[in-house]
C-alpha cells in the first residue's frame, strides 16, 4: 500500500491539516460519509441552514448551505431551485451516457466544440488537463471517441457553485461521492472540517482538512472496476484502486485524480503543483 500526502504548510487557498481533538467534522468524503452527512447541525440565531440532495441519471449531489437570515427561507429555496436546475441540465446537455448529448453529438462529428461556448470550455479543460498530466488524462483516448467524464462532475459541481454564489450564498458545501468544493464558513462560524478516510482502509483514521475554500476530488472509488483507460495502451488502469487530490478548483482535481489513477506512481512527481493541487492519498494495489 503507497500513501502519499503533501506536507507543505498552509497557505491562501490551500487547506490546512489538523487534528480535531474533540471537534466533530461537517462533513465526511470516503467511509460512512453518506450516513454521517445527514446528521443535524447546530444553527446560529443570524442564519438559514438548509441541506438538499439532487439525484440525476449518473449521480447524486448534496448541498449544505448556511445562509444570512435576512435572505430568508425563500430567497434561500431560489439559490437552491437554481443551482439544482444547473445540475440536472448539465447531466441531461452534457453527460457522454445520453445519446442526444452535446458531448455525444461531438463524438459523431454533428457538431463541432465552438458550437456552444459551455462545451468549448469542457474541451479547452480537458485539452488543459492532457498538457498538465504528460497525457495521463486524454479525454480523446478513451474508447468510443471524447469522453470528459474524468472532470465533468467536478465541472458539474463548480457551475452549480457559481449559482450558490450568484444567489448571495458565500458558504456551503457541494458533493458528491468522494468529490467535494466548500467555499466560505460551515454553520458553526468556523472553516469547513472535512474528515477524508481512506479510500479503501476505513479502519484508519481519517485525514482531517480545515477548508474556507477548495475541493478534493477522487478516482477509482466509485464501484466500477476499469472506469479508468491508460491512454498509452487503451488498457484499464490498473496501478492504484484510489487517488484523491484537493486543490482550487474541482474539475481540475478530478482530473488530476484521474490522470494519477491511470499513471501509478509516476504521477507522483506532479505535485504538488504551483497552483496548489497535491495528493491525499494515493492506494496501490
Amino acid at each position: 500500500m503507497l500513501i502519499h500526502q503533501a506536507n507543505r504548510p498552509p497557505t491562501k487557498g490551500r487547506p490546512a491539516l489538523a487534528a480535531y481533538r474533540g471537534k466533530r467534522p461537517d462533513l465526511r468524503l470516503g467511509a460512512r460519509s453518506a450516513r454521517q452527512n445527514d446528521r443535524p447541525v447546530s444553527v446560529p440565531a443570524d442564519r438559514i441552514v438548509a441541506r438538499h440532495t439532487v439525484p440525476t441519471s449518473t449521480n447524486e449531489y448534496s448541498l449544505l448551505l448556511s445562509a444570512p437570515a435576512d435572505l430568508g427561507r425563500r430567497g434561500l429555496g431560489e439559490a437552491i431551485r437554481d443551482a439544482v436546475a444547473e445540475l440536472r441540465a448539465i447531466d441531461i446537455t452534457y453527460s457522454p451516457a445520453r445519446a442526444g448529448s452535446l458531448v455525444s453529438r461531438l463524438r459523431r462529428g454533428e457538431i463541432t466544440a465552438d458550437s456552444y461556448p459551455p462545451l468549448a470550455d469542457i474541451v479547452a479543460r480537458c485539452a488543459a488537463m492532457r498538457a498538465a498530466t504528460d497525457g495521463w488524462f486524454d479525454a480523446w483516448a478513451v474508447p468510443g471517441g471524447f469522453d470528459p467524464g474524468g472532470l465533468l462532475n467536478g465541472w458539474a459541481v463548480e457551475r452549480a457553485a457559481a449559482r450558490l454564489r450568484a444567489a448571495g450564498i458565500d458558504d456551503y458545501a457541494v458533493f458528491s461521492g468522494a468529490d467535494l468544493v466548500v467555499h466560505g464558513h460551515a454553520p458553526h462560524g468556523g472553516p469547513w472540517r472535512i474528515a477524508v478516510h481512506h479510500p479503501t482502509q476505513s479502519h484508519r483514521p481519517p485525514m482531517m482538512l480545515e477548508m474556507t475554500s477548495g475541493a478534493v476530488g477522487t478516482s477509482g472509488v466509485a464501484g466500477r472496476r476499469d472506469h479508468v483507460v491508460d491512454p498509452h495502451t487503451g488498457e484499464p488502469a490498473n496501478q492504484f484502486l484510489a487517488a484523491t487530490v484537493t486543490g482550487p478548483d474541482l474539475a481540475v482535481a478530478d482530473g488530476y485524480a484521474t490522470a494519477l489513477f491511470a499513471a501509478g506512481p509516476t504521477g507522483l512527481d506532479w505535485f504538488p503543483t504551483v497552483d496548489g493541487y497535491r495528493v491525499l492519498f494515493a492506494a496501490s494495489r
